[in-house]
């Protein structure tokens, strides 16, 4: 695969970004493109190693070795189908995806891994621009009809599947605009919301409908909606955010880190806000409770806002540097990392527990207390308080589950102990024709995965209506559709 020697004579090269001094001036795309040459130098880095562990790491079992190659001998319509036929939405995950199948790839036990997620963006953006992306018409009507309910990844993939194997489907989406999470929990600067809009035009060419504004549970209820369709998806992602349960938590100034992000991408949308309503970084010290990827989307949000200073606290002790005896090779390196956004500025702050919030009215100190991880348990140590000023607190410590009480009362699906959706093997739950995919069943989780169980729902949804054996693919390449 690739070039032989390619792995001993380039060197890894990822994605360029625009300088910080400019990007923090605007919510446009942060990521440059590759020149052709680059790229495919980086392609055939991928080496012959016999065992491809990117397959492992990668939920959707993508062909990467395949199309490095394909990329490295400059086939790129070759490459596009190579990936198309098992990632409906690469534009995605090239973007947003933290790259599971990088640190598996076999190059990553002594070396720099394969740019995976630089190489499958190029791919897609290059069959975009070339019209390679086109709808795909069913060969065959099969006279059902299914309802997805949410637009996020695992909906949307999901819908493609059905629609494609001949199913009339609906999506209904709770929002104004599509795309779930996509559309309003990732800034702009992450991904711009025409990405979503383009490859959206391609499934309505398709056939799938969209319904927005549609607050399921309420109007329509989930049983009415159930009775309506031969089968329903849960595709409702883990909205229920993990809350702070401290003295000050009332006090104003407080917000929940997707209130904030999604406040923004609808400025950058160009709808106009109730400036009563609208929470801004703009001068202020602002303190962001979680290290993950949201908790980073609001730093980078901040610093474009204007902020006096960001200063971003995780709970759980600063990770080494590389990986420890209990963190072996193909597992995910738990490693210190440094996102885009916390290259822009800001401070970082670890192993610290917040134990108050306080003000007149309106926050305006934290108070934190120092904390160890003995034996998998938080410990809080004999240190003195931290107190650190704080005009603005954003919420950004995770996701509890799905938002499930009018979903249980009126269709009757069962729970699991963390509070989502229950399913089986086939991601079908405890109520008969009722299926849930993503994050509704895995919990808050990667859009790679998302995307990957909404084409396994899709494909136990069409093995049910036509009683028999599914005209969609496994998990891997798809040959359903077109010599595929």
């Amino acid at each position: 695969m690739g070039k032989d020697t390619g792995f001993k004579e380039h060197r890894r090269e990822g994605a360029p970004k625009r300088p910080v001094s400019e990007r923090v001036g605007d919510f446009r795309e942060f990521a440059l493109p590759r020149s052709l040459p680059v790229i495919q130098a980086q392609g055939g880095r991928c080496m012959d190693c016999g065992v491809p562990f990117c397959h492992q790491g990668c939920p959707l079992g993508n062909p990467i070795p395949d199309f490095d190659d394909l990329v490295y001998r400059d086939r790129w319509h070759e490459a596009f189908l190579a990936l198309d036929g098992t990632n409906n939405f690469p534009e995605f995950t090239g973007r947003l995806c933290p790259a599971p199948c990088e640190a598996a790839c076999v190059l990553n036990i002594n070396d720099d891994p394969v740019t995976i997620e630089q190489i499958e963006l190029e791919i897609a953006e290059r069959a975009f621009a070339e019209g390679w992306v086109t709808p795909r018409a069913p060969r065959a009507r099969t006279g059902h009809s299914v309802a997805v309910v949410g637009s996020g990844p695992a909906g949307l993939a999901a819908a493609q599947q059905l629609v494609r194997a001949g199913h009339a489907v609906t999506v209904y989406e709770r929002d104004d605009r599509l795309g779930g999470l996509l559309r309003y929990g990732i800034p702009d600067f992450k991904m711009e919301k025409h990405v979503i809009d383009r490859r959206l035009r391609q499934l309505e060419a398709e056939g799938v409908q969209f319904v927005t504004g549609a607050d399921v549970g309420r109007a329509p209820r989930w049983d009415a909606l159930r009775a309506e369709h031969d089968a329903l998806l849960l595709a409702i992602g883990a909205r229920r955010p993990r809350d702070l349960e401290v003295p000050g938590r009332v006090l104003e100034g407080v917000h929940l880190a997707m209130d904030y992000l999604e406040q923004q991408n609808r400025v950058v949308a160009g709808d106009t806000l109730d400036p009563a309503a609208r929470v801004s970084a703009e001068g202020k010290h602002v303190i962001i409770l979680g290290g993950g990827d949201t908790g980073s989307d609001c730093l980078g949000t901040a610093l474009r806002q204007g902020a006096r200073s960001v200063r971003q606290i995780e709970l759980l002790p600063r990770p080494p540097e590389s990986r420890d005896g209990g963190n072996p090779w193909p597992q995910w390196p738990n490693v210190f990392r440094v996102s885009s956004s916390q290259q822009e500025g800001g401070d970082r702050g670890f192993a610290l527990m917040t134990t108050a919030l306080e003000g007149d009215g309106r926050v305006q100190r934290l108070r934190a207390r120092q904390v160890d991880l003995v034996d998998g348990r938080l410990v809080m140590l004999e240190a003195p308080e931290v107190v650190y000023d704080c005009d603005l607190l954003l919420l950004a410590m995770g996701f509890v589950g799905p938002e499930t009480d009018a979903l249980a009362e009126q269709l009757g699906v069962e729970l699991d102990g963390r509070g989502n959706v229950k399913v089986d093997g086939d991601l079908a739950t405890s109520a008969p024709g009722v299926y849930a995919a993503g994050d509704a069943a895995r919990g808050a989780s990667l859009i790679v995965w998302a995307i990957s169980e909404g084409r396994e729902a899709a494909r136990a949804i069409d093995a049910r209506l036509r009683a028999g054996p599914a005209a969609l693919p496994t998990r891997g390449r798809d040959s359903a559709f077109g010599g595929r």
